[in-house]
């Protein structure tokens, strides 16, 4: 019985020793539980990558391969390091970005998470910020939708599930990279991997629309950036809708 009290004890006085963004997420039973079951592998996988001082992270999703790349890099250090793939476990839709409301696309293009939610409908979610600029220029103005997530569960009808198993973990890496200073958290959606072979296949039976195929070309550049120098791309939203991707 002393033992049981002692840990309880213990697990409040190490919640109220943590400061600022975590702080107020760990409130939260379904953060608190995220911590308690993935908390220690995600902290033994930064040590051992070397991503313990002021983690910052960059997630890349293959929206065809239903897959989410999970990369991480110190404030400080100028190129990230592949920790984890996800498996997005449903999807809706097809290739190509989404216009408007109830199209079930999930989008295509260059995003952050803006906000996260410790009691989702879909266990744990973190939010997208569509529509974007590019978004807002080139859909079906004022029919854009909205509360596009990455999260538990496996149903969509235009988010990115991934499982309640596995979004615990990734929002304790999140939740760590937003408490280590990272206020916006890019998020990349790719139709697919933009090899050159993939790439021309895209274009090739894909490429009707003018405003996809531009789309598809600047996230060509993010994808090709990337292979190189393992940055995530600074990327401007153009008043055409387009973008400048350095």
């Amino acid at each position: 019985m002393q033992g049981i009290l002692f840990a309880i004890v213990f697990f409040v006085v190490m919640i109220f020793q943590e400061t600022g963004f975590k702080a107020d997420q760990m409130r939260y039973p379904r953060v608190r539980t995220a911590y308690e079951e993935k908390g220690q592998d995600v902290e033994s996988t930064l040590v051992e990558l070397g991503l313990d001082d002021q983690l910052e992270v960059y997630l890349r999703v293959f929206k065809m391969n239903s897959v989410i790349e999970l990369w991480g890099k110190n404030k400080h250090d100028t190129t990230c390091i592949h920790i984890k793939d996800y498996k997005i476990c449903a999807l809706s839709g097809s290739i190509g970005p989404k216009r408007r409301q109830g199209d079930f696309q999930v989008p295509e293009g260059f995003y952050t998470i803006d906000r996260f939610n410790p009691a989702s409908n879909f266990y744990l979610s973190l939010g997208l910020d569509y529509p974007n600029p590019s978004d807002r220029i080139l859909g079906d103005q004022g029919h854009l939708g909205g509360d596009i997530f990455i999260h538990g569960a496996c149903v969509t009808i235009g988010c990115l599930p991934i499982t309640n198993t596995w979004i615990k973990e990734l929002y304790v890496y999140c939740v760590e990279a937003r408490n280590s200073g990272q206020d916006k958290i890019p998020v990349t959606i790719f139709p697919g991997y933009l090899e050159a072979e993939d790439y021309n296949a895209l274009i090739e039976n894909h490429g009707f629309d003018p405003s996809a195929k531009e789309l598809w070309e600047d996230l060509k550049k993010g994808y090709d950036l990337f292979q190189v120098n393992k940055r995530p791309p600074v990327v401007t939203f153009l008043n055409s809708g387009r973008h400048d991707v350095k």
